[in-house]
Parts: structure tokens; C-alpha cells; sequence
């Protein structure tokens, strides 16, 4: 993991989130460790309305907590209920917290690669419905990061268990000067729970 990067993580309190915030968090650490005790594979598909933010957050921390607790066998996806853009506030703020990213296709909705240490396979970022053919079709957790999907979509086909656990959306900052500091803190909070989910994992 690259060093500023693992700063950032050292600087996380996974274990002093709120308590209302760990039980929301168990069901997903009960899909994890199940599939670990099965030995198969690890399939998290982080869901939000626009695939822009929150949902691309959640993906890329979970799957550098994955890689932190060499927990094996994950792999992380997102979606949204339609196809935007990522938003690039959020390849900034990755930035700043110590990932490497960098634009592979410069478009409408441009694909960034994400990565966490020099070998490991970088996470793709781009926009795609959740169902799209990048993303896993089934025995994959549906992971449900804003309220908006979590509502608008009853179904998701081929998750094999569907989990609300849903962000404030740090868009309502944006064009303000307090646009980095909430997009900072947004992060942060994902990470840290992230972390705490996959620190609670037995292998």
C-alpha cells in the first residue's frame, strides 16, 4: 500500500464509529464472513443512483480494506439506477488521501484506474448501471449506498442479499467553499467503515 495512503489509514478510528452504524454494518459483515467460511468467492456490488460518488467510494475503500486485511477472494463493483459521469471531485479527493489515479479514456463518462499499491490491479472508475455486463449477475451482495436507489430499485436480479447502507450525499456541498472539506470527510467516513467491516472478518 502506498505510504500516504497508509497514513490515511492509520489515521482512521474504525472501531469508535457509532454503534447504530455497526449494526447497520453487520449484515454485511455476515455475508463476508459466510463466504469466507465457504472458501468462494467475494462478490460486493455498491449501488447508488448516479454511480458519481458515494457508491464509487465505497468500492474502492472496501476493496483497499480487503487488500489491508489480505482478506482474499473480494471483488469490489459499482452501479447506479442510471449512467452519469464520475464525478471528478472524487478522483481529487482519492488523490489527496493517497491513491494513485489516473484517466484512461478521456470521454463523457471518462474510466479512471485506481490504484492502491504499485502491483495490484488497479480499480476501474467509470459510470455503469448496476446491471451492467462489467459488474457480476449473481451471488453478489447489493449493497445499497443512497437512499434514493435503495427505495427506487425493490429488485436487484441476481443478488444474492441486498443491504442498505446509505451515505449523506456530499453533492449538496458542491459550488460552495465547504466542497472539499465535506467531500474529505464523506470519504473518510466510508473508509473507516469499510475498514471496520473487513477488520471484523475471520479468516
Amino acid at each position: 500500500m502506498y505510504q500516504e495512503l497508509l497514513n490515511t489509514v492509520q489515521s482512521l478510528k474504525w472501531e469508535n464509529i457509532d454503534t447504530d452504524r455497526k449494526e447497520v454494518l453487520t449484515s454485511l459483515i455476515s455475508f463476508i464472513q459466510q463466504k469466507v467460511n465457504d472458501g468462494e468467492e467475494i462478490n460486493l456490488n455498491f449501488i447508488c443512483t448516479h454511480n458519481s460518488r458515494r457508491s464509487h467510494l465505497a468500492q474502492i475503500w472496501a476493496q483497499a480494506a480487503a487488500t489491508f486485511f489480505t482478506i482474499p477472494g473480494v471483488h469490489c463493483y459499482s452501479g447506479g439506477t442510471e449512467t452519469t459521469a464520475l464525478f471528478p471531485k472524487i478522483a481529487e479527493t482519492l488523490t489527496e488521501q493517497g491513491f494513485t489515479v489516473f484517466r484512461i479514456a478521456a470521454t463523457e463518462n471518462p474510466v479512471y484506474a485506481i490504484k492502491y499499491n504499485d502491483n495490484g490491479l488497479p480499480v476501474m472508475g467509470f459510470s455503469k448501471k448496476y446491471d451492467s455486463p462489467f459488474n457480476p449477475v449473481s451471488g453478489f451482495a447489493a449493497i445499497m449506498t443512497c437512499s434514493q436507489a435503495d427505495g427506487g430499485c425493490p429488485f436487484i436480479p441476481g443478488a444474492e442479499k441486498r443491504i442498505p447502507i446509505t451515505f449523506e450525499d456530499p453533492k449538496i456541498s458542491d459550488n460552495t467553499p465547504e466542497q472539499t472539506a465535506v467531500y474529505r470527510e464523506r470519504s473518510l467516513q466510508i473508509a473507516e467503515e469499510m475498514f471496520y467491516v473487513f477488520s471484523k472478518i475471520k479468516r
